[in-house]
């Protein structure tokens, strides 16, 4: 569940994308894992979705590579694209899907927020196409 003010719009890293709609210092919580807000969806409640749900669902969530859930964020925070240098962190126990992310650097408002999916998505390869 994000944590600051943000708005979508269009990206140049990946058509849609997470803006932060206020000033955000390093090291506020920008997002946090909320189970009652969150879903978690396993590979077999994918599978029964019909096309093009099934893509879309991919498309927007990240597998754990420890439970093997995939995570979908309820709120807009699965616009948030990737980049090899992002102005967000995941802070996550090991073994433990719910975790949070931090900014690592002032973000400004009107600056589309980013993370590296390479640190928490086993599904990266298909998301980056092998980068």
């Amino acid at each position: 569940m994000l944590m600051v003010k943000t708005r979508i719009g269009p990206s140049d890293i990946a058509g849609i994308g997470l803006f932060a709609e206020e000033d955000i210092p390093t090291g506020t919580v920008t997002w946090r894992f909320m189970r009652d807000f969150d879903r978690l969806l396993t590979e077999r409640d994918i599978d029964r979705l019909p096309e093009p749900a099934r893509s879309n669902i991919l498309d927007h969530t990240y597998l754990d590579a420890a439970s093997g859930v995939f995570v979908l964020c309820a709120d807009n925070a699965r616009f948030m694209n990737h980049a090899d240098e992002p102005n967000t962190a995941g802070v996550h126990e090991p073994g433990a899907i719910e975790g949070y992310d931090i900014a690592v650097r002032d973000i400004r408002a009107g600056e589309e927020m980013t993370c590296d999916y390479r640190t928490f998505d086993a599904h990266v390869a298909q998301k980056l196409g092998g980068k």
